[in-house]
């Protein structure tokens, strides 16, 4: 009987076991265009109760279930609900695929999906990349974008970079088709500048810590954008309210290198908030020191009135003094009569602030209509200080210049979204428009020891090669759009048609004094319209593979003061961008293939350092892009990506002139390690091919350079963090820009036409540390 009762007894003990048996069901959310989808509820009914759980950023998802019959139910944001009943009794459902339809078709510039499914059109990053690097240097968040955009420091720091993209050189963003960056719906890029057109320098007052998202849209495919827009966009998302109540990051490194970030945002109901303060120093590895110095506040107030309706205050203020060496001669670095971290003018350098304030809403019905509204100004003052040709157009008191610009923005922006049914599918028009105002008082003055006055001196009043220009400039662009997409055949054909309107009115009120006087004085317009098209095909349920084609028209507008000096000539250029490609996008595996055309109408630009004109153009680039992310297990990712120019000329030129200032190829991969025991690492490469720096003689040419960076970071119980990196770990001697022109290094040596660089920083040790209290989860 003894026994009896111990084999009934584990008899129980077993059929409890089995009773209790669980299934793993497991796989992927995605559309029948096999785009990844996070944050979907999966929702399991079984005898024992619900189960849910939801998909992470790369559209995962995992429960254990009862092993039996059980319902399933995929609900999300703007997603039709999905349910399907599945069965568990035989074993493990693994890599499933649950197959969602958007209610709303999602618009690709509002994608926030870390490893969203690759497409020509479209790349995306998400918060956790900022959140676990250490950023030393303003500049090193243009850097992890990637996507073939090569950028290069002038000024060691604190000017604006140069930015290089699809062959084409936009020098600080805004010329050659240009490239638009936005945060929260603001044009970053400056028109009619101290420095040039489009200038992106208001970017550094950027807190990489308060990035939510990062959107590039590669070429002029969205009606919602225009100015600048020729060679992409980049649309950045800054946060509404931070994870924890209380944020602080500490770090130091190398060149006297120093860093903080702070941040207070607190846990009200139906209100996201926060207060933010950065600051950075560094010295830099210069014999002039940099003396670099940015401090920035921001901040966001936001009222969730209800799940329809929510508004919101963000504000932005900083400022940026620095001194720099400038770019050098190549020449006497190469000969060791020049260090490569040495000067010749102790003055370069420049002093920034600026401040903005930003209101929106965001208002959304129970059928998927959406409202988003914003309104904001800006003020800055920018005052940079230059030497680059030295004593070659006044050998008694140098070349130094002062760009000065002084301005007031207003803008105003506005789009619905409409969704609707069509042919058995959804549909959804964007309306939208807007109004960017732009009140300047922008001009160059010939300095001595940064004192505006070596005009005025004696000996150039009538030099004509020492320039002193004064302009106060009206900028205003109006601009409205419609596009409407169309998804169709169950998800698998989708087509996106647009047609964007812009006008611009330029007024000056200035003059130049050269050899004599030459008054600026007028008011002009110009309107353009520019088409857009893009189709996507997903031709199987089982194999994911998507064709796809995109084309689109960018503009980049003028320089005011070369308006009204130049009446007859055009006011406007326009970028055709064509794109086929192909795509493949698996759980694990992501890549796509595209080929691009680029056709340019001409360039105009106005060169505020000697008050030129200059013409170029039209021109024609294309090349071959690629771009893919592998996941190699549950920690461990890789990606990388290629754009290889095959060529890039002006048009009708003989003999042929090259387009030049940009290389040819630029290439990127990185391994990432992330997930394990709150730990992250990052190994990453960049690339780019030497290039021609004179459009007809091939043999003058920039060096090209190969840099890695690593960065490690550890978690403590979700309270304390540990980051360490170390750029250029190589410890690769390269230059950041590189630009061919003639320059007189001392008052009685011969000028000479020669390569002048601006040098990348060696191997850089940074360490961080970070705390964070109070979750919010």
């Amino acid at each position: 009987m003894k026994s009896f009762g111990t084999l009934a007894i584990l008899f129980l003990f077993v059929a409890a076991g089995f009773a209790q048996a669980k299934r793993e069901y497991s796989g992927v959310v995605w559309t029948s265009s096999f785009e990844l989808v996070p944050n979907v509820t999966i929702e399991a009914e079984t005898s024992e109760g619900k189960f849910s759980t939801t998909s992470d950023s790369e559209g995962r998802f995992k429960l254990l279930l009862p092993a039996e019959p059980v319902l399933i139910r995929a609900r999300g944001e703007n997603l039709r609900e999905f349910s399907a009943m599945v069965s568990l009794v035989s074993g493990n459902l693994s890599d499933q695929r649950i197959v969602v339809e958007y209610v709303v078709p999602k618009i690709s510039e509002q994608v926030t999906i870390e490893a969203d499914s690759l497409s020509p059109t479209v790349e995306s990053k998400d918060s956790s990349i900022y959140e676990n690097s250490l950023f030393s240097r303003d500049d090193q968040l243009i850097q992890t974008l990637n996507a073939g955009i090569n950028a290069g420091q002038h000024e060691g720091g604190g000017k604006s970079l140069e930015i290089r993209r699809f062959g084409f050189n936009t020098d600080h963003g805004g010329v050659n088709g240009g490239l638009k960056i936005v945060v929260d719906n603001v044009q970053q890029n400056q028109g009619t500048q101290g420095h040039g057109q489009g200038y992106l320098g208001s970017l550094k007052s950027l807190s990489p810590e308060l990035v939510e998202s990062v959107s590039i849209i590669n070429g002029p495919f969205s009606a919602a954008y225009g100015d600048f827009s020729g060679l992409g966009v980049v649309v950045i998302n800054q946060r509404e309210s931070l994870p924890s109540i209380l944020t602080a990051r500490f770090q130091g490194g190398s060149f006297d290198t120093s860093r903080a970030f702070v941040a207070f945002s607190p846990k009200i109901k139906k209100v996201d908030s926060f207060l933010a303060y950065k600051f950075n120093r560094t010295n830099g590895p210069f014999e002039n020191p940099l003396r670099y110095r940015r401090d920035n506040l921001s901040g966001n107030f936001a009222i969730r009135k209800s799940k329809k309706l929510s508004f919101g205050l963000k504000f932005n203020g900083g400022r940026n003094s620095f001194y720099s060496s400038g770019q050098l001669p190549t020449d006497l670095i190469e000969d060791g009569s020049l260090n490569r971290f040495g000067l010749i003018d102790p003055d370069n350098g420049g002093f920034v602030e600026s401040g903005s304030v930003l209101g929106y809403l965001r208002w959304q019905n129970e059928k998927g209509l959406t409202v988003h509204a914003d309104a904001g100004v800006n003020r800055s003052l920018f005052d940079l200080y230059s030497n680059f040709t030295f004593f070659l157009a006044d050998p008694i008191y140098g070349d130094e210049i002062q760009q000065h610009d002084s301005r007031l923005q207003e803008s105003f922006n506005i789009r619905a979204q409409i969704p609707y049914r069509l042919f058995g599918g959804y549909s959804v028009a964007t309306i939208g428009g807007g109004t960017h105002l732009s009140q300047i008082n922008v001009g160059l003055y010939p300095s001595i020891d940064r004192a505006p006055s070596r005009k005025f001196a004696a000996e150039n009043l009538s030099n004509p090669d020492v320039l002193f220009t004064t302009a106060l400039a009206d900028v205003n662009n109006h601009s409205g759009y419609f596009q409407n997409t169309l998804v169709a055949l169950g998800g698998h054909f989708r087509v996106e048609a647009g047609l964007r309107w812009d006008y611009f009115s330029y007024g000056v009120n200035g003059y130049e004094l050269g050899a004599g006087r030459t008054d600026l004085s007028g008011t002009v317009g110009k309107n353009a319209f520019q088409p857009k098209l893009g189709l996507a095909y997903s031709p199987s349920d089982k194999i994911p593979v998507t064709f796809h084609f995109n084309y689109g028209r960018g503009i980049s507008s003028q320089d005011a003061r070369g308006v009204i000096r130049n009446p007859d000539a055009p006011r406007i250029s326009t970028t055709d961008f064509y794109q086929p490609g192909i795509s493949y996008n698996s759980s694990r595996v992501s890549f796509v293939g595209s080929g691009f055309l680029i056709e340019r109408s001409n360039e105009q630009v106005y060169i505020p350092d000697d008050g030129s004109i200059e013409f170029a153009g039209p021109t024609k680039s294309y090349g071959l892009e690629f771009r893919g992310a592998f996941k190699i297990n549950r920690y461990l990712s890789a990606s990388m990506g290629i754009t290889n120019v095959l060529s890039s000329f002006y048009k009708d030129t003989v003999p042929r002139v090259y387009v030049d200032s940009a290389p040819r190829l630029t290439a990127n991969a990185g391994l990432s390690f992330s997930g394990f025991r709150a730990s992250n690492a990052v190994l990453s490469w960049r690339h780019i091919s030497n290039y021609r720096l004179d459009g007809l003689d091939d043999s003058i040419r920039a060096s090209g350079n190969d840099v890695v960076d690593l960065s490690i970071s550890k978690r403590f119980k979700k309270r304390f963090e540990v980051s360490f990196a170390i750029d250029n770990v190589l410890d690769k001697k390269y230059y950041e820009t590189q630009n061919f022109f003639e320059s007189r290094v001392t008052p009685t040596a011969t000028p000479i036409e020669r390569i002048h660089a601006t040098p990348g920083y060696p191997r850089t040790f940074v360490f961080g540390i970070g705390f964070r209290f109070g979750s919010k989860d």
